[in-house]
């Protein structure tokens, strides 16, 4: 099984970037489809993004497209998630997650393997 890292995460004000990154061991993620869910406070987690395992296909939500981009390179073993023109709505634990199909699901009960998640925080 393959282990996942999510990393970037922080505080930022509204209207600003991150870039989260997620680091995968274990297994070669060139043929996993990979996806980015998040969760808020008193809220189900929630699809964001997905891709499939050469990066062609990719699916978002509607609550995030045009200002998030999800991309990966397989060489490097890392999934990412560019977020520009962030809102205080956008505000949650972000989890990366990796299916053993390769795909691009946006639901949750594709993936097999999931990251502990990193906190995004955005201030009005």
């Amino acid at each position: 099984q393959v282990q996942l890292v999510e990393s970037g995460g922080g505080l930022v004000q509204a209207g600003g970037s991150l870039r989260l990154s997620c680091a995968a061991s274990g297994r070669t993620l060139s043929s996993y489809g990979m996806g980015w869910f998040r969760q808020a406070p008193g809220k189900e987690r929630e699809f964001v993004a997905c891709i499939s395992w050469s990066g062609d296909l990719t699916y978002y939500a509607d609550s995030v497209k045009g200002r998030f981009t999800i991309s990966r390179d397989n060489a490097k073993n890392t999934m990412y998630l560019q977020m520009s023109s962030l809102k205080p709505e956008d505000t949650a634990v972000y989890y990366c997650a990796a299916s053993p199909s390769s795909g691009y699901y946006p639901q949750a009960k594709a993936y097999a393997s999931w990251g502990q998640g990193t906190q995004v925080t955005v201030s009005s």
